[in-house]
């Protein structure tokens, strides 16, 4: 009966040090997810002065664009907490979007090399952070069911893990695009 008693002790005792270890694991999954989207980000937000900088001159009549695009970038730069990080990084992503609509009605520009490379470099940028954002998002779904399921959430609930944010997208990237495939002429 002892016997009986003192290994059901000491598997709770394994149970709830592999529970803990693997929140723990959990969480530091997050922060380095969030860190590799802030790696994108600082990409990004690096690639734009140089973008605006090298259209600025033949854009005279687009000068709000140009500053929209400035004030969006100086709010991403900003924001601390994921949330914001989110809505300023959606926000720049629209400004970028209207900048970039913009250089394809001036054929000066879209024969520019420089302009050219960075908008390519811009496109890489963007696609690494929605690979970037997926796999953060996935790893904190996965950290906060943890969180959520029974019987880790005992364990969670002792030691006050917090559940992690998701870095949301944009009403206007989960739109489905409409794609027309009649033959009107």
């Amino acid at each position: 009966m002892g016997t009986v008693l003192l290994v059901l002790i000491v598997a709770l005792i394994v149970w709830a040090i592999a529970t803990y270890n693997g929140l723990v694991t959990g969480r530091n999954q997050v922060e380095n997810g969030w860190k590799q989207i802030g790696v994108q980000l600082k990409r990004r937000h690096d690639l734009i002065p140089n973008l605006v900088e090298t259209v600025k001159g033949a854009m005279q009549f687009e000068r709000e664009t140009l500053e929209k695009v400035v004030a969006a970038r100086a709010r991403a730069v900003a924001a601390t907490t994921v949330p914001e990080r989110s809505q300023a990084e959606n926000e720049l992503t629209r400004s970028l979007g209207r900048l970039l609509a913009v250089i394809e009605n001036y054929p000066e520009l879209k024969a520019n090399q420089n302009v050219l490379q960075l908008q390519e470099e811009l496109t890489t940028t963007e696609n690494q952070i929605g690979f970037a954002r997926q796999f953060y998002n996935d790893v904190v779904m996965r950290f906060n069911t943890r969180l959520d399921v029974f019987p880790s959430n005992v364990i969670a609930n002792f030691f006050a893990f917090q559940r992690a944010e998701f870095f949301a997208a944009d009403d206007a990237d989960k739109a489905v695009p409409r794609v027309d495939l009649s033959l009107k002429s």
